[in-house]
Formats: C-alpha cells, sequence, structure tokens
C-alpha cells in the first residue's frame, strides 16, 4: 500500500516543473498522514525529492556546471503563502537586502503575515512569519512593498540621502498604479521620501 502512495506521489510531482515546492498535505488525497511521510522519506532516501524544511519538499532543478538548483528563500516563503492563503511582506534587514540596500542576508528572516504566525528552518536560515495587521501586508507593488518595510528598518530620521535617491530610483522601476495604491499606507515620513518617484512615473 505505501509502495503505491510512493508511485503516486512520485507521478504528482513529476508532472510538475522542477524546482516546484510540494507540501505533506499536497498528496492528502494520497493515503493518511503517517503512510504519507514515510513514503515522502523514501523518496527523498532514494534521491528523488530533497526535503526542503519540515513537511517541504523539491524536485529541485539540475544545472550542467552546479548542479542542484534548490529554491530560495523567497520562493518558499511565497509558496507557504500561496498555500495558507496569505499575504507577506519581508521586513527588516532582509527587506533592505533585497533592494540591494544591504549586502548581508539575515540568520533570521522575517516576514510579516495576515496568515499564521510560524518559524521554520530552512538550512542555517530561520524564517520567521509574524502575524501582523491586515493593513501592514496590503501594498501590492512588488518595490513599493519593500521599499516602505526597508525605511521603516532605517528609521524615521536616519535615512541617508543616498540611500533616498537609491530607493526613489527603484521605485521608478514600480507601476505608477501600484505605487499610487501603496504610498497611501506608508507613514507620513516613508511617504514623503516615496512621493518624488510617483511625480517622476506621472511626468
Amino acid at each position: 500500500m505505501d509502495i503505491n502512495i510512493e508511485i503516486q506521489i512520485l507521478r504528482k510531482i513529476k508532472k510538475a516543473r522542477r524546482g516546484a515546492l510540494f507540501f505533506t498535505d499536497s498528496f492528502s488525497a494520497f493515503g493518511n498522514p503517517d503512510a504519507l511521510r514515510k513514503a515522502l522519506e523514501r523518496l527523498v532516501k532514494s534521491g528523488e525529492i530533497d526535503r526542503i524544511s519540515a513537511g517541504i519538499y523539491v524536485r529541485p532543478q539540475m544545472d550542467d556546471i552546479v548542479g542542484k538548483v534548490m529554491p530560495d528563500i523567497e520562493d518558499i516563503a511565497k509558496a507557504i503563502a500561496r498555500r495558507d492563503r496569505a499575504r507577506i511582506v519581508p521586513t527588516g534587514d532582509y527587506a533592505l537586502n533585497r533592494l540591494g540596500l544591504s549586502t548581508q542576508v539575515p540568520m533570521n528572516i522575517v516576514y510579516l503575515t495576515d496568515g499564521t504566525a510560524r518559524k521554520i528552518k530552512i538550512g542555517n536560515y530561520t524564517v520567521s512569519f509574524q502575524k501582523t495587521a491586515p493593513k501592514n501586508v496590503s501594498a501590492i507593488g512588488e518595490i513599493s512593498r519593500l521599499v516602505i518595510q526597508a525605511l521603516r528598518s532605517i528609521g524615521k530620521d536616519k535615512v541617508a540621502d543616498s540611500e533616498k535617491e537609491r530607493i526613489q530610483a527603484f521605485l521608478r522601476n514600480e507601476k505608477l498604479t501600484h505605487l499610487q495604491h501603496d504610498i497611501k499606507l506608508a507613514p507620513a515620513w516613508v511617504r514623503k521620501i516615496m512621493s518624488p518617484a510617483i511625480k517622476t512615473l506621472e511626468q
């Protein structure tokens, strides 16, 4: 019976593109949780799939030079958010890194979420999802939502002129409608830094 579950799991995984992420409950139709766990463990041991974290699996992409190419933190976080039907946004030092305002990837990565608070281990990293008010995850622009969190991390009156210039340059690559929506969600001092980019995009 367990072997049959293993075959069904592998068949489903191989239908998806390499690099796609799966959760234990992605296979809930194939058996009970204990049987699924054992089948997934066997597939990991056989090298068919890799375990990313507790209950998270991938059939990694393969590169001729570097070999296995594993999903990055952002891909994993977004997959968790899709599963939970939640919204997330990177915050703190990770938001600064994503924007290129910091070269360091923090070992403790924090996302705000309107979903379930949780903490997971991914390799040497700890990824935390912190419950927050819906307003804090309502920004829709990929760039503008990062900018809001990055500026909050730097702090009012602590943003250097060079950082302001770089942020405004980033924002000029944002969709105008997204920026117009997101700037309304930001604190007044953050809006002041972001607003020149709107004027540029409106020209």
